[in-house]
């Protein structure tokens, strides 16, 4: 039965559905699995009682199909309440923290019939692309458990690339989908913002700059979860692909963005892909001022971070437990200007505009996921690339910031490995309410690739 955890959720679905296997099967499986890996890893965290589990998984059993997730064990990302589970943010603060009632995607994956099994692991309150934190430690690389996972939905990407699970869900602030994602050999899907609801508790900065969305090892599950976390706003399967798709690539941002060794000529592999499948790939100049975008970013995001996480900065014995990042994040949010913020949505709204513009011309536009390779877990982040030292602790994430400052829809695909083994990947980047159409692309590429079904981590 093992190499039923090697199956997408809609293989797995049908054969539950064909009761050629029982959610009682599906559920021992993954907790061996879970035991035999996530010890190495630790990608898992909060698993819940096995018995409790595997009576739910019998119930399941019982019962007519709920929906499309019926029966699948699902952990959840620790950014996100969930009744019942220690929901910590990755922070001693919430260390004890188990709430009472479910967050809104919670609510949306349990009435699609999936069996919450725990959460997974992620940086303290999601900032950093390195799962690690003080309550639960590092979550480790399944293709070189010395190195990092990314983040922040490190933990969901290593359980799907280890067979954990067979979807996930994330979130994406600033590349929080598509750096683990290219980091594991995983697909990732950040929305367009809006799509998928926010929680109540979202400030409107928040919400518009940070997307709940999907992970899975192919696409057809991936836009099924899509479908689940929107709440049916996107509809599975709709998308459909250019005659003739014209693919901008923008590289480095005309040398803006320092890369590692080995990064743009693994990207262009994935060009080679494209171009292999007739679509029209070529090389564009940057449509947008790289300082504007980076000075725009922080501003927005300090701001948002600061108004998210004040109330624990302004109680003193909270303070003094908030990761270096969050105090960097708070300190120049609370200092910002008004005219300073208004300026950044001014140019957030500019940028918006030429990205329209660059879309008449072009279906979709590839970027690096990511500028190096995964580093030292035991590394904070890295501090420089090449001779370019970095000016924050986020600085060699800048390749995200592009579509996250104007919301746009990106798909994390993976492109492959590098000399030293280790995945790398691109973000195929469309226009806003593309999300379908970015599907349809990444079906094409997938079915010509596979590359997580043919290189999964010899763990």
């Amino acid at each position: 039965m093992a190499e039923l955890l090697a199956l997408g959720a809609g293989a797995l679905q049908a054969m539950i559905a064909r009761r050629e296997i029982s959610p009682v099967d599906l559920m021992r499986e993954t907790l061996g699995r879970i035991d035999a890996v996530n010890g190495g890893l630790n990608a898992i965290v909060a698993l819940r009682d096995r018995e409790t589990l595997m009576g739910e998984a019998r119930l399941a059993e019982a019962m007519p199909p709920e929906g499309w997730l019926h029966g699948i064990p699902v952990a959840v990302k620790d950014l996100v309440g969930v009744r019942g589970i220690r929901s910590t943010w990755g922070s001693p603060i919430l260390k004890d923290h188990v709430p009472s009632v479910d967050d809104g995607l919670a609510r949306r994956l349990r009435a699609a019939g999936a069996i919450i099994i725990g959460k997974t692991n992620v940086p303290a309150f999601g900032l950093g692309s390195h799962t690690v934190n003080p309550v639960y430690g590092a979550t480790r690389n399944p293709y070189d458990p010395s190195k990092t996972a990314g983040g922040s939905s490190g933990g969901a990407a290593v359980a799907l690339a280890a067979r954990m699970l067979c979807v996930a869900d994330g979130s994406d602030m600033m590349g929080s989908l598509r750096n683990p994602a290219a980091w594991n050999n995983v697909y990732g899907f950040r929305p367009t913002a809006g799509l998928v609801p926010g929680e109540p508790r979202d400030s409107v900065f928040q919400h518009r700059l940070s997307t709940d969305g999907p992970m899975a090892r192919e696409i057809g599950d991936l836009e099924r979860m899509l479908a689940i976390l929107s709440d049916g706003a996107h509809r599975a399967g709709e998308g459909r692909m250019p005659a003739r798709p014209r693919i901008g690539w923008l590289g480095d941002w005309g040398g803006a963005y320092a890369m590692e060794p080995g990064i743009l000529a693994q990207a262009e592999t994935a060009l080679g892909v494209m171009e292999s499948l007739g679509w029209d790939v070529a090389p564009i100049a940057p449509p947008f001022a790289p300082e504007a975008l980076w000075e725009a970013w922080c501003i927005l995001r300090q701001f948002a971070v600061a108004m998210n996480l004040g109330p624990y900065w302004r109680e003193e014995v909270h303070q003094a437990l908030l990761p270096a990042q969050a105090k960097w994040e708070i300190t120049h949010g609370f200092a910002r200007k008004v005219a300073e913020v208004e300026w950044a949505a001014e140019t957030r709204a500019a940028w918006l505009a030429a990205a329209r513009e660059m879309f008449t011309q072009y279906d979709a536009v590839i970027l690096p996921s990511t500028q190096v390779w995964p580093f030292a877990v035991d590394t904070r982040w890295p501090e420089a690339i090449g001779d370019r030292v970095m000016d924050s602790y986020h600085r060699w994430m800048e390749v995200v910031v592009p579509a996250s400052l104007a919301g746009l829809p990106a798909l994390a695909l993976p492109a492959g490995f590098g000399a030293g083994g280790l995945p790398a990947g691109v973000q195929m980047i469309g226009a806003p309410g593309a999300d379908a159409m970015l599907m349809a692309l990444g079906r094409a590429y997938h079915d010509a690739t596979d590359w997580p079904g043919k290189n999964p981590p010899m763990l």
